[in-house]
């Protein structure tokens, strides 16, 4: 995937706003107003940075050579994909897990406008 592709999977999915906090170099993802996706504009190398369970990102790490801890973020958290290096498929399976990990932990009425309960 390149970052453009990664741009228009996240805005696929229900309630998503996407954002430039940091300046015109990152663009951000939220849902429910928390972040779930960072997507860095400018880099030599494409990359995107997602959070996922901290034991699963850990275990990831140690099987793709694409998959590090996040600049610049939680380390314990947030993992950067390189796009260049991995499967459209698990990129894009990755930033689901991510905006579903971030979706329930928002308060219940904010779930339910999402699409859980």
């Amino acid at each position: 995937m390149n970052i453009e592709e990664v741009r228009e999977y996240a805005l696929t999915m229900p309630g998503v706003t996407e954002d430039m906090p940091y300046g015109p170099d990152w663009l951000i993802f939220r849902i429910g107003g928390k972040i779930f996706l960072h997507l860095r504009l400018e880099s030599p190398e494409p990359t995107c940075a997602v959070k996922l369970n901290p034991d699963e990102g850990a275990d990831l790490r140690e099987h793709y050579d694409g998959i590090r801890p996040a600049y610049h973020l939680n380390k314990m958290h947030w993992n950067d994909l390189y796009l260049d290096t991995l499967d459209d498929a698990l990129v894009k399976l990755l930033i689901g897990k991510s905006y579903r990990i971030v979706r329930a932990r928002l308060p219940k009425r904010l779930r339910s406008q999402y699409g859980e309960g």
